[in-house]
């Protein structure tokens, strides 16, 4: 997979732990660098590591689904983009404010299991999954430090705006597999 592809992978992916840190950012009376670090790491150190994991297991079955992996990978990038978009509308409930472990990793874990779901994509293509797993785990990182502190300065005004741009990210990635594989573009 072409490096501007994992780019915008990557952004895609860390779009729901950036809408969770502008949440989080939005419930803090000052702001705490020591939060907004423990955000980044949390959620970049998660969306780093279950690609790998999903990679794995598409490394593991691609020889058995290789006719039709550009299917696979069109639905369940379809599907994670459009739930994100699906979300994005929803009525938010209250944040959780607490930047306490227990709930830091239960947002990591929910907030990753997308990334899962697209490692086993990149199983199925000949991805440097270093190089994606790294790109991934930074960009998430950043954007995760970013919002909680435009969550504290801007309020919601971000979080449904990018868990929307995110879904639609990887809903256009999913259909340009499928394009390309088909030999449409």
């Amino acid at each position: 997979m072409e490096t501007l592809n994992l780019i915008f992978m990557a952004v895609g992916l860390a779009m729901d732990a950036f809408a969770v840190s502008v949440c989080k950012g939005m419930t803090q009376s000052r702001m705490n660098w020591g939060n907004a670090l423990k955000a980044g790491l949390f959620f970049g150190v998660f969306q780093a590591l279950m690609p790998l994991l999903g990679y794995w297991a598409g490394v593991r079955f691609h020889r058995l689904i290789s006719s039709y992996d550009h299917w696979i990978a069109f639905f369940l990038l379809g599907f994670i983009g459009g739930r994100m978009v699906f979300e994005s509308f929803k009525q938010k409930e209250q944040a959780d404010c607490s930047f306490g472990l227990r709930s830091m990793f239960i947002l990591a874990v929910a907030t990753s299991i997308d990334a899962l779901a697209v490692g086993i994509t990149l199983g199925f293509w000949e991805t440097n999954i270093v190089t994606a797993v790294v790109l991934i785990g930074t960009v998430t990182f950043v954007m995760s430090f970013i919002g909680v502190k435009l969550g504290h300065l801007f309020g919601s005004r971000f979080s449904s705006k990018a868990e929307l741009t995110g879904g639609i990210i990887l809903i256009l990635i999913g259909l340009k597999i499928l394009l390309e594989h088909l030999a449409i573009i």
